[in-house]
């Protein structure tokens, strides 16, 4: 009902006044008038807010590149299938993919222990019942016993 009788009395009201005067209704302020801004102070709040949203975006891509170079790496360590979104990731960070410190350290350290097990005293560490300090004193004093013969040994 209020709406007919502002619509009916307010175009007669304009057309008396001759529509010198503006009126916006409550409802449509600018959103700058709304936040107690003017209009230059809104577009650098717009603006910052913009260049926020986007740095937020960038790290976290940044991230998602980190965790998918990890589990590539994880991936290829215990020959797995490669996984085609990691790779994209991988790909969309560009060269700014670093991993951690701490997660560096930690590969390394795996690598260091992985090529422990894989030399002849790393295998035999794994065989139990085998006293490892006992069997490289045996092996000193064979070397010693072979080196007393043949510095006996007439033919040479």
């Amino acid at each position: 009902m209020a709406f007919m009788v502002k619509h009916m009395v307010g175009g007669q009201l304009k057309n008396l006044t001759g529509g010198l005067t503006e009126e916006k209704p409550e409802g449509e302020k600018s959103d700058a008038a709304a936040q107690g801004m003017t209009q230059e102070e809104f577009e650098q709040y717009q603006q910052q807010l913009e260049e926020e949203k986007q740095e937020r975006e960038a790290n976290f891509a940044q991230k998602k590149a980190e965790r998918a170079t990890v589990r590539s790496h994880f991936r290829e360590k215990y020959r797995l299938p490669k996984n085609e979104t990691d790779e994209t990731q991988i790909q969309q960070a560009g060269d700014d993919v670093v991993l951690p410190t701490e997660l560096a350290k930690m590969i390394a350290e795996d690598n260091q222990e992985e090529a422990h097990k894989q030399s002849v005293l790393g295998q035999l560490s794994n065989i139990q019942n085998v006293d490892m300090d006992q069997l490289k004193d045996k092996a000193q004093a064979t070397l010693e016993d072979l080196k007393k013969q043949t510095e006996n040994c007439s033919l040479m």
